[in-house]
């Protein structure tokens, strides 16, 4: 027995060790199937060129496209200095001249957006407000003298017009409403002077509002580097189309800190075309100041919730005193369209045309009740001349 048994032990001696050995030299002989995956993948497919890198996209067409249509903006305006106390001494006179006396002069510098052959330049506000000299320069060198068609301080706009006998390049406009967050954008101006330039980067986000820049806020907010000289200029689209006009930045230091702000098309395109039209634009106005409705206001209010504009003051004799708005009122909605806050409120009322009758819905204590509003035009923003 004891035979047997010392037998059968180096026989499964054997076969473990041939086992083993198969299995590591040889196992497609055993039919091994490879193991599932410790996790689940999800993988590209493959491309033609498998294990090298994809080659990097170029925005040079696009570039191409609309580098003509951007142009230099230059600036200069009178600035009276204060006169020195001894600028009269003939003295003081000889040795310093006039340099205390007269006027003097500053320059600035922006960009621009050629908006059609006519010679129509579309540019921010502030880069030619209170200017008495300006000057465009082209991509291609030419110089021209401008003129201001019209501005709207409101959204910070401006139209000018330079003459020229030849064909000026335009700018083709983007579709309205056609960006997305996470679209890629092509900033062209001419930061600090260096020349005509290009930067890009990404939609960062849509319908900024509320930042204190502009009475009309409805930013594309970017983190193409924007940089001082460059307000004014195009923020294009990866073809090359227009979808903005760039106007600030966010910026502890005056540089790019990658949060730069556009007007959308959707608004400059509706300025430009009042400006070029009547040189002016026109919005209704009913002569309220709405604030916003907080939760503490509307716990004081006892009011059902937080949308809508409150209405701190009506101005005497305006369109909402005469048709009986009252402070302490909450206006819902204007024309059937819902007041979210106190800037749709000012937005959907600068839509209006001045003239008509518009239905206005407001909340007054625990009732709601509507009342008719013959729209006014909104003035417009007085600013001195410094």
């Amino acid at each position: 027995m004891h035979r047997l048994w010392l037998i059968f032990a180096q026989a499964v001696t054997v076969a473990v060790a041939a086992l083993f050995v198969v299995q590591t030299l040889k196992p497609d002989w055993l039919g091994a199937r490879p193991g599932p995956s410790v996790v689940s993948l999800q993988e590209a497919a493959p491309t033609a060129a498998t294990g090298t890198r994809a080659a990097t996209a170029s925005y040079a067409d696009a570039a191409k496209k609309a580098l003509p249509s951007v142009v230099h903006i230059y600036t200069v305006r009178e600035v009276k200095a204060q006169r020195h106390p001894f600028a009269e001494d003939p003295i003081f006179r000889y040795f310093f001249g006039d340099r205390f006396g007269g006027p003097q002069r500053q320059s600035g510098l922006g960009s621009g957006v050629i908006v059609s052959t006519d010679g129509y330049i579309l540019t921010n506000n502030h880069v030619v407000e209170n200017m008495d000299e300006i000057e465009v320069a082209t991509n291609d060198g030419r110089r021209f003298r401008a003129r201001i068609v019209g501005t709207d301080p409101e959204t910070d706009l401006a139209v000018l017009q330079i003459q020229n006998g030849g064909k000026l390049p335009t700018i083709t406009f983007a579709p309205t409403e056609s960006l997305r967050v996470g679209d890629i954008v092509l900033a062209i101006g001419n930061p600090f002077g260096v020349g005509q330039t290009v930067t890009h980067g990404i939609v960062s986000a849509l319908g900024r509002s509320q930042l204190g820049i502009n009475t009309f806020e409805n930013f594309i907010q970017t983190d193409a580097a924007i940089n001082p000289g460059n307000s004014g200029g195009a923020l294009v689209d990866s073809t090359g189309n227009l979808v903005g006009i760039n106007t600030a930045i966010y910026s502890r230091s005056g540089g790019s800190l990658g949060i730069g702000f556009a007007i959308p098309i959707s608004i400059t395109r509706s300025v430009m075309e009042q400006i070029i039209k009547s040189g002016s634009v026109t919005r209704g106005w009913i002569g309220v100041e709405a604030q916003e409705i907080t939760a503490e206001l509307a716990e004081s209010f006892k009011l059902p919730a937080t949308e809508g504009a409150l209405i701190a003051g009506v101005m005497r004799g305006s369109p909402a005193d005469r048709a009986g708005i009252r402070p302490g009122d909450v206006l819902v909605a204007v024309a059937g369209k819902p007041v979210k806050d106190p800037q749709t409120m000012l937005e959907l009322i600068a839509g209006l045309a001045p003239g008509t009758a518009t239905q206005f819905k407001l909340r007054r204590e625990s009732k709601e009740l509507e009342v008719a509003v013959n729209i006014g035009k909104r003035p417009p923003v007085q600013r001195s001349r410094e």
